[in-house]
This record gives structure tokens, C-alpha cells and sequence, in this order.
């Protein structure tokens, strides 16, 4: 208890230093959210006494803080509103930041989410069989097409996905997540064009990221299979599908299972350049679109959705990588 006590404090640390660094950068850089705002009630023509008061009254309705307060206060009456689930309200869309961002949310979990969970079943699959065929023409083959696959930014791969596939041949759609006119209530058709609009970024992840993994399962399943107790299994004539399936696989993919849950946090910050490039409105999209329309709610709106993504992702891997690997309990017993 004691441990998990200290990996939740740490956790919970972590994801309070990050949130406050930015807090602190955004309100100090020049042209912050709180000037910015009132140069656009000036350019309005917004003026005198009066108009004063108006715009500070404004500004603490767009971002939960009081213009007038120092910024230790200014950042206590933020954090009270975010712990509360204010994000503030949007200077370009004009609604509560958590009803865009939270609207994008699942959107951006169906595309990376899937993408990440292919990715990592193509590629420890794969990996495995280079494994068990180590030093033949499909094994060197296979090494050198999927090192070169990977080195492909999957940015380069989903704007060739785009010209070609969306605009030449017009096979997929280039832009949005669903088909106009589609509704819910016709779920066959509604589910079919999510997967039809995001068939072109989950395959542009995929392609160029399951070799990655690949590499890693095939260099962690060669180790296992040199062990010492492989070697007295083998003697001992226990199947080699037992083998395989109880010893190599799991061994082998233990290492991989930290990598990935930190990738699940990382999922969101890698949506930005995806989402932009298929104008596929999640997080990543609206985060680009804030950062051109100068909405800094929104900005931080998302920088905060994707700070918390990666503490838990790194928190979860953390703790439960001690319940799925018996030597570390064993090693803690000690």
C-alpha cells in the first residue's frame, strides 16, 4: 500500500508541475489570453471608464481569472475552476472549452486508439515469426522492409495517403469523421462511414509503426529463446506450441507492455499533425486550430487533456507491470 501510495503522489505531482509551468508561461509571454482579449474588445471599438470594467468582467468569464489579482492569485482561482471541470469558455467558438474538447475526445481515441492497438498486434506477431525462423531470407527481408517502414514519419505517409488515395483515385474521403446527413439512429450506416473516414489516418499509424515493434519482439523472443530453461523444456519434451505460447510469447512481450502504455498517453499529442492533415476535428485538430486562432482556452484546454493522457499512461504501466511480471512481487517479498 505503502508503494502505491508513493506512485500516486508522484503521479498526481507530475501532472500539477506540468499544468503550473504552463500556466505560468502562457500568462507571462507577451500578447497572453488575458491582452489578447482586450485588444479584440478594443479593435471593437470598446472604450472609456465603463468599457473598462465590461472588459474585465469579460475576461474572468472567458478565463475563470480576475485581470486585476496578482498572478498567484490569478493561478489559485484557475486551478479551483479546473479542479471544479471549468475549462473556461472559447474566444473563437464561443462555448465552454469542455464541450469542444470533450466532444473531440472520443474521436481522437477511436483513430489513435485503434491505430496503437494494431500497430502493436501486427508488429509482436510479426516479430515473433522472425523470431522463430531467425536467420532465413524471410527473416532478413522482413528485418529490412520493417526498419525502413519505420524510419517513415507517419505525417509523410498520411499526406501521400491523402493525394493519392482521397484525391487521385478518390477512394476515401479526405476530410471529417462522418458522412453528412449520417445519424446515429441508423447505426449500420453511421458506423460504417467512422470507419470509412478513419480508415486513412489509422493506416497511415499502422504502416509506418507496426516495424518498430516488430524489431523489439523479434530481438526480446530470440533472448528468450536462448535461455537456459527454454533449453530444459525443450529436454524435458513439453510441446514447443507450449512453449511458444506460455514461455516465449509472454516473456518477450513484458518488456514491450511499458513502451506501450506509455504510448497510449503519448497517443494524444501524436493526433495533432495526424488530425490536421485529414481535418479530422479531436483534440489534436482543435489544439492546431487554437493555436492559429490564438484561442488560448482552448490551447490549454488540450494541453491538459494530453498532460493528464500521459501521466496515467505512464501511472498505469507503472503499477500494473508489477501485477503482470511475478518476479517483481517475488523480488518485493524479499
Amino acid at each position: 500500500m505503502k508503494w502505491l501510495l508513493k506512485r500516486v503522489a508522484g503521479a498526481m505531482f507530475t501532472a500539477w508541475a506540468a499544468l503550473t509551468v504552463a500556466f505560468v508561461l502562457i500568462r507571462l509571454l507577451p500578447g497572453g489570453p488575458m491582452d489578447f482579449m482586450r485588444a479584440q474588445l478594443l479593435s471593437r471599438g470598446e472604450r472609456g471608464a465603463q468599457s473598462s470594467e465590461r472588459m474585465d468582467a469579460i475576461v474572468q468569464a472567458y478565463t475563470n481569472i480576475d485581470p486585476n489579482k496578482s498572478l498567484p492569485e490569478q493561478y489559485l482561482e484557475w486551478f479551483v475552476a479546473l479542479v471544479q471541470g471549468d475549462l473556461g469558455m472559447s474566444l473563437w467558438h464561443n462555448e465552454p472549452v469542455g464541450n469542444i474538447l470533450f466532444d473531440a475526445l472520443p474521436w481522437t481515441i477511436f483513430v489513435m486508439g485503434t491505430a496503437l492497438l494494431l500497430t502493436f498486434t501486427i508488429g509482436c506477431g510479426l516479430g515473433a515469426l522472425m523470431a522463430y525462423s531467425e536467420g532465413s531470407r524471410f527473416d532478413y527481408s522482413s528485418s529490412a522492409l520493417f526498419t525502413l517502414m519505420n524510419s517513415v514519419p507517419y505525417y509523410i505517409a498520411g499526406l501521400l495517403f491523402v493525394y493519392f488515395f482521397a484525391y487521385n483515385f478518390d477512394l476515401f474521403p479526405p476530410r471529417g469523421r462522418v458522412a453528412s446527413g449520417v445519424e446515429l439512429s441508423d447505426p449500420v450506416a453511421f458506423y460504417g462511414s467512422v470507419l470509412y473516414h478513419g480508415a486513412l489516418p489509422i493506416l497511415s499509424v499502422v504502416l509506418t509503426g507496426f516495424g518498430g515493434w516488430a524489431v523489439s519482439m523479434r530481438g526480446n523472443s530470440i533472448s528468450v529463446l536462448g535461455t537456459d530453461y527454454m533449453r530444459v523444456g525443450e529436454l524435458r519434451g513439453i510441446p514447443r506450441r507450449r512453449l511458444v505460447l506460455n514461455y516465449v510469447g509472454r516473456n518477450a512481450i513484458l518488456p514491450l507492455y511499458t513502451s506501450l502504455m506509455i504510448a497510449v498517453g503519448f497517443m494524444f499529442g501524436g493526433s495533432v499533425i495526424l488530425e490536421r492533415i485529414f481535418a479530422y476535428p479531436g483534440i489534436g485538430y482543435y489544439l492546431v486550430q487554437a493555436v492559429n486562432q490564438r484561442d488560448y482556452q482552448v490551447m490549454m484546454g488540450a494541453f491538459i487533456l494530453i498532460t493528464l493522457a500521459v501521466v496515467i499512461g505512464i501511472f498505469i504501466a507503472d503499477i500494473s507491470y508489477n501485477v503482470i511480471d511475478p518476479r517483481l512481487r517475488a523480488n518485493e517479498a524479499d
